[in-house]
């Protein structure tokens, strides 16, 4: 095997490596948060490698359909959600 084929494989497995590393990292907390805006409810899941990241992140995904626009959409994820759910996997 030539010099620069291994040095292509070697780099390849190292960035395999990596990247299921950091893919099996990910996702240590998982939230599902709901909230109302407007008079409206809606409720998201998402999962990130802190608690508070997850609830974040569920929260602005809740928020976009039922909020339109930049500035609704910053109003709502200031809102207090009215339930947030947290489990650590």
């Amino acid at each position: 095997m030539s010099k620069p084929a291994l040095v292509a494989l070697i780099f390849g497995v190292v960035f395999l490596g990596v990247l299921i590393y950091s893919t099996l990292g990910l996702g240590q907390y998982s939230c599902t948060v709901c909230v109302t805006y407007g008079g409206r409810q809606n409720c998201a899941t998402s999962s990130a490698p802190t608690e508070e990241e997850a609830t974040r992140t569920a929260t602005d995904v809740a928020c976009a359909p039922i909020s339109s626009g930049m500035t609704e959409s910053i109003q709502c994820s200031n809102t207090p959600p009215d339930s947030i759910e947290c489990s650590r996997k």
